[in-house]
């Protein structure tokens, strides 16, 4: 099957996302997607026949050759070979948790750090075969990442409701990654976490808080009623752009055993420079009985694959697949995430 000049370059996009690529090179791209998708097919033509398809905002020599291929019939051959480098999968292992999971609860758009619009996020989401998606941008005192005030959160939530007139059965559920700010209270008002479907609460400041006020903070956290995920609970970085970080210290026990007694999800955030929580600690949480949550903590489409690496772990350490509570169907997950 061919692909137009804008399916071709969004596919192109999606695999380098999906293969870590360099940002610049995954901007141009998308970059160029922008550009085709406001412009006309008719003008796009005309252009490519005049050679000046460059002279559009975002179009340069590579991805000109991709829409004019696109616009041949052809396969670009730009996308032939990123496909042909995909046959291969992410991870070894898995697939059958992979296949139990139902959608991801951590995911961020371009209204905080993410890179890709709302809309695009959810068709590729779609494209995935997931039956659901919480959209978890980030909460106010995270300037760094465009933290979402309490009147830009309430307009995102107008628009999660618009996405969701249109799109059929798929479901786009409300959500935050809420800060856990020192004392371990939740950086957003009660009324507004009320109106959610679910909240991952995360630890993003002072990370080298000693041992004692790092457990009481995050206990805090999970005791709040609001809380139904523990989203990458150490904070380490294990590779990657950013380099590496070491994990935060606290009493994972104590944390864990209060995930249990509370029904919060200890995240196994599947982001490969995370990794997080360690396998130790994976196996902690077990042994303490608590819930799970493999996330991808997608900041770009063609990450919403990253699942599989947090999958193919909870394989490895033997997690039940009953015990994921993004295998559960939509109507048990909002059940679950709001008390009932």
């Amino acid at each position: 099957m061919t692909l137009g000049p804008y399916d071709a370059l969004r596919r192109i996009t999606y695999l380098l996302e999906r293969s870590r690529a360099g940002t610049y090179r995954v901007q141009a791209f998308r970059s160029a997607a922008a550009t085709v998708l406001a412009t006309g097919p008719a003008e796009l033509r005309a252009r490519a026949a005049a050679g000046t398809l460059t002279d559009l905002a975002g179009i340069g020599p590579a991805t000109e050759a991709v829409i004019r291929e696109a616009l041949d019939g052809e396969i670009p051959a730009y996308l032939k070979s990123l496909e042909d480098n995909a046959t291969q999968p992410l991870v070894v292992g898995g697939l059958t948790v992979r296949s139990a999971l139902r959608g991801d609860l951590h995911a961020h758009s371009d209204w905080s750090d993410g890179g890709s619009s709302i809309q695009e996020m959810v068709e590729t989401a779609m494209d995935l075969g997931h039956d659901y998606m919480v959209l978890t941008d980030h909460s106010p005192r995270l300037k760094i990442a465009n933290g979402l005030s309490t009147e830009r959160l309430s307009q995102q939530l107008d628009v999660i409701d618009t996405i969701n007139s249109a799109v059929g059965d798929f479901r786009l559920l409300k959500g935050i990654e809420v800060d856990i700010l020192d004392d371990g209270s939740l950086d957003q008002s009660t009324e507004m976490l009320a109106k959610l479907d679910l909240r991952v609460a995360s630890v993003h400041s002072k990370l080298a808080m000693s041992a004692a006020p790092m457990t009481r903070r995050m206990v805090a956290a999970v005791e709040n009623p609001q809380t139904n995920v523990l989203g990458h609970c150490t904070g380490r970085l294990v590779e990657g752009s950013r380099g590496t970080r070491g994990q935060s210290s606290f009493d994972a026990t104590a944390v864990f055993e209060a995930c249990a007694t509370h029904g919060v999800a200890v995240e196994i955030n599947a982001r490969p420079e995370r990794c997080d929580p360690p396998d130790e600690l994976v196996t902690l949480a077990l042994e303490a009985g608590c819930l799970f949550s493999i996330d991808s903590d997608a900041h770009a489409p063609g990450q919403l694959d990253f699942q599989i690496y947090g999958c193919a772990r909870a394989a490895r350490l033997d997690v039940p697949i009953e015990r994921i509570v993004n295998t559960w169907e939509v109507d048990r997950l909002l059940a679950w995430a709001n008390g009932a």
